[in-house]
């Protein structure tokens, strides 16, 4: 392969703000995965890119390190540095984002467990445009762009705030294009190149990939954040984000006196706290549902010596919070609807961002929503019923065809936490691909480098398909041979 001029390729890389070291990596890294730096060529030597970039040795070593550990470059003493790819292993790359492998190179004959959503539309959607036709020809004086999103459905999902505990008004909400929209919006508005953004492990990869995307640097603590106030004091972090009520991937859902004590320190310590409540929509029936974390208002408990002489007022507490909702999960992933609830300042800082990348959001389809979201609940226990029975047919049909596997319960969400006995999720995601089934492999979920022995399902097929995708998973299971060493996915920039 012809040498290939890297400083040159480089541009600006060191403007932005963080550990130099980081910054590089970050740049190199989205050469590397916009093919600018292919597969196979050799990055210069650390000494001679240092004195290239006048800039220490340390400094190029580190973010070699960062690349090798995600498995984007090569080292090899001999035979130098060498770019490996956008992700690790060989074969097809279902370690790059594979949530969204299925969406951006779909195949007729996968059935996918790996990506959740409603399967179809709901009747309540058709009949949502139906109404929105009038409003739309009514209309006389309207451009069509509201960056902050269409005033009604802000003051619809105020509203549904108000309802659930956590008094709202229409100024601290921002309509996005769903949630993962919400996700990176708040990425790029919270955290530069290096900074720490502390993360459940394991969580939603989506997340993962949004802070990646800004190269922040992750602190993983398990679920339920324990250590929160001790890991905050050390790293530092510029964000946290959990997921309090069916945690994707596990189920769990944080007690009461959990919540209130994770909210409690972010406020004491200042510390922006994304709770992603998508999936608290997704009950099964019976099933009661917690309020939103926003409707925390108690003052703090206290803090121990560290923190307890930063005093906070009952209408301070939980300001710190930021929501996200979407009607993806409850209602139709194609709607493209979801929203941040924040503070008004931060509701303004992100709809600055917004508008520089698209104006706002599709109007239409936030008019439709407009009538969607006072419905939220009734289009949940309808659905309660059908997330309940794919749960029980999927763990059914593999405890009879897969019973070595462990596959715990859940009273709610759109996923099962499997764990296998033996062998790695990564590998063998591969081996269910080749069989016809999409799974997502633990260790693209867990930004601590763990969870190799586990893969995330999710329910939502009718019942038949969920059979056959066991049967498939069982015949995968049969043809796997594991490697001698673990097909693991790095996880990004995971401190």
């Amino acid at each position: 392969m012809e040498p290939i001029d890297v400083t040159e390729r480089l541009g600006r890389w060191s403007s932005g703000r963080g550990p130099l070291y980081v910054l590089l990596a970050a740049r190199l890294r989205q050469l590397i995965d916009d093919g600018e730096l292919p597969t196979g060529s050799a990055l210069p030597a650390d000494r001679a890119f240092a004195g290239q970039l006048a800039v220490g040795r340390n400094t190029v070593v580190a973010a070699y390190d960062l690349l090798a550990a995600e498995g984007r470059i090569t080292r090899r003493q001999g035979s130098g540095t060498r770019v490996s790819g956008p992700a690790a292993g060989s074969g097809p790359d279902t370690t790059a984002a594979p949530m969204f492998l299925n969406l951006l190179e779909p195949q007729d004959d996968i059935l996918t467990l790996a990506c959740a959503a409603p399967e179809a539309p709901p009747p309540a959607i058709v009949d949502a445009y139906a109404r929105a036709l009038p409003i739309m020809a009514a209309m006389t004086a309207e451009i069509g762009y509201h960056p902050a999103g269409y005033p009604p459905l802000r003051q619809a999902v105020a509203d549904r705030y108000t309802r659930l505990g956590a008094p709202t008004t229409a100024d601290r909400i921002l309509i996005t294009n769903g949630g993962q929209q919400a996700l990176s919006l708040l990425a790029r508005a919270f955290v530069r190149p290096g900074d720490r953004v502390l993360v459940e492990t394991p969580t939603y990869p989506g997340a993962l990939e949004a802070f990646h995307e800004e190269a922040a640097i992750l602190t993983a603590l398990p679920i339920g954040l324990p250590g929160f106030e001790a890991t905050a004091h050390a790293r530092r972090p510029v964000l946290a984000y959990f997921t309090p009520t069916f945690q994707n991937p596990t189920g769990t859902v944080l007690s009461a006196l959990r919540r209130r004590r994770i909210t409690e320190i972010a406020a004491a310590l200042d510390i922006p706290l994304i709770a992603d409540e998508i999936t608290a929509d997704l009950p099964f029936p019976g099933v009661d549902v917690p309020p939103p974390l926003a409707a925390e208002t108690a003052p703090p408990l206290s803090l121990g010596s560290s923190s307890a002489a930063i005093g906070h007022t009952a209408a301070a507490f939980g300001a710190t919070v930021i929501s996200i909702g979407s009607l993806s999960k409850n209602t139709w992933g194609g709607l493209r609807i979801g929203w941040i609830r924040a503070t008004p300042p931060v509701i303004a800082r992100v709809t600055r961002l917004r508008a520089v990348h698209d104006l706002g959001g599709n109007l239409p389809a936030q008019i439709a929503a407009t009538g969607l979201v006072p419905d939220i609940d009734a289009q949940c226990e309808t659905r309660a019923a059908h997330l309940k029975s794919g749960h029980d047919v999927l763990r059914a049909a593999l405890a009879a065809r897969l019973p070595e596997w462990s596959v715990p319960a859940v009273t709610g969400g759109q996923t099962l936490w499997v764990r296998l006995p033996y062998g790695d999720g990564t590998s063998f995601a591969q081996t269910a691909l080749r069989h016809g089934v999409a799974v997502l492999a633990g260790s693209g979920l867990d930004a601590a480098g763990g969870s190799e022995d586990r893969i995330r399902l999710h329910f939502r097929h009718p019942a038949g398909l969920l059979v056959e995708a066991a049967d498939r998973l069982a015949a995968a299971w049969q043809a796997y041979h594991p490697p001698a060493e673990p097909a693991s996915a790095a996880p990004p920039l995971a401190i």
